[in-house]
């Protein structure tokens, strides 16, 4: 886990020996936005999280937790939120997922 996700994306690009023009090529962004992306002053668009895991060949769910992992915890910063406020959003997506269940079985 790298402190946040633009510093993940330049260790994966920095790894991989890819400059800023050829992984923005690959992500449909120019090079000016993945540098203020990598650090930290421009956020990754979530639309783009296919593209990155084709690019580096990851599992979509693995990067979609390192992505989403942290817009939780910058919001849960930026509010002064407690973890329990975690717990509290794994009750919610479960309920929901709950209730997309429910709505997808037919009763004859």
């Amino acid at each position: 886990m790298e402190a946040n996700f633009g510093e993940y994306i330049r260790k994966l690009r920095t790894e991989n020996g890819l400059t800023l023009t050829q992984l923005g090529a690959k992500l449909g962004i120019d090079s000016g936005a993945l540098s203020k992306i990598e650090t930290g002053k421009k956020e990754f668009d979530e639309k783009c999280l296919d593209n990155l895991a084709n690019a580096f060949n990851l599992n979509i769910d693995k990067l979609k937790v390192e992505y989403f992992g942290d817009q939780f915890a910058k919001k849960m910063y930026a509010y002064n939120c407690s973890t329990e406020t975690l717990i509290v959003a794994e009750e919610k997506v479960n309920y929901l997922k709950n209730i997309n269940a429910k709505q997808g079985e037919l009763e004859f």
